[in-house]
């Protein structure tokens, strides 16, 4: 399971939350967040334990100090120690609002980090929520060359030599733009989109045998690159076999499962004197009518049933 530390977190958001630690800063790097989920422990301070979501990082707003304050504090402390107990990852305060007492002896008590933020609650709540599912999204790294073509994510795939980097560099050279290189990072963004990138210190450099290292940016511009993009289309290469049957009319789909996700791909037969770069145009551009509802085989498909019936009630009875 993915996880980020309470140090990354704080370090990350310092600025953008107006993060203050409270309590428990020597315990930072220990705690960590496992769940992109944030919770207000309403029902928790009310005395309702059952299914307290305890790995979730625990934030208290306007509503919640003041339920504190009004229930008294010998009831309050029962309470609040009945949730740092429970060895939550780290407490939010939002708008700057002052901890109720013994909040903050509590948090010490259980080694719980507790930072105050100068943002409004709901607005805390969903600027963190954002953060945790970008870095705890599912996450794997693929060998293979990422290019925008047309719009379209083309995600390259096949074994080492077989002109991966060849291929993107004249889709470069005909206007499309790189993404990664030899190794993409891959994001499960949602539960329906992957999304890719390079590795920050390589991204948009690009190894060709026999010249070495080139940086695209450089040699051809900002034009010539992105940062991430949508994953749309995966071609793998594979050398001609002319024992294998190869799709002809495009009836039959196939996918690539990525981190859960099915992906469109395409096996691309390479041998002399196709001209690739231009066949990745095409599938691009087809992708993207396919992705609008049209599909170019299924349509003629249909076009040629219905003038064969046509053709056929035509014929005269003898």
């Amino acid at each position: 399971m993915k996880d980020i530390s309470v140090k990354e977190f704080y370090n990350d958001n310092k600025k953008k939350f107006h993060l203050k630690v409270l309590a428990g800063e020597s315990h930072l790097e220990g705690k960590k967040i496992i769940v992109s989920d944030i919770n207000r422990p309403g029902l928790a301070l009310a005395g309702f334990f059952d299914y307290f979501p305890f790995e979730r990082i625990q934030v208290f707003g306007k509503t919640e100090l003041t339920f504190i304050k009004k229930v008294g504090p010998e009831k309050a402390n029962k309470v609040m120690e009945e949730i740092f107990k429970r060895n939550i990852c780290c407490a939010l305060i939002s708008r700057d609002l002052k901890p109720p007492h013994n909040f903050l002896k509590l948090a010490g008590k259980y080694k719980t980090p507790v930072f105050s933020s100068s943002i409004f609650t709901t607005k805390l709540i969903s600027q963190a929520m954002i953060y945790l599912e970008k870095k705890l999204a599912p996450q794997v790294a693929i060998h293979g060359t990422f290019v925008d073509v047309y719009g379209i994510g083309v995600l390259i795939m096949g074994k080492s030599g077989i002109g991966k980097s060849e291929i993107a560099l004249e889709l470069i050279k005909r206007g499309h733009r790189l993404v990664a290189d030899d190794l993409v990072e891959v994001t499960r963004s949602s539960d329906e989109q992957l999304e890719g990138r390079g590795v920050n210190i390589v991204q948009h450099h690009m190894e060709i045998r026999g010249i070495g290292i080139i940086d695209i940016k450089n040699l051809f511009g900002v034009g010539a690159i992105r940062e991430t993009q949508q994953v749309e289309l995966v071609l793998r290469l594979e050398e001609w076999d002319r024992n294998k049957d190869y799709e002809r009319l495009g009836m039959n789909d196939l996918y690539e499962n990525i981190l859960g996700i099915e992906i469109p791909k395409i096996l691309l037969p390479v041998m002399p004197g196709r001209n690739l770069s231009v066949i990745i145009e095409v599938a691009a551009m087809n992708q993207r009518l396919k992705s609008g509802g049209y599909n170019t085989a299924r349509e003629l498909n249909k076009k040629i049933i219905k003038w064969m019936k046509k053709d056929k009630e035509n014929v005269p009875n003898k």
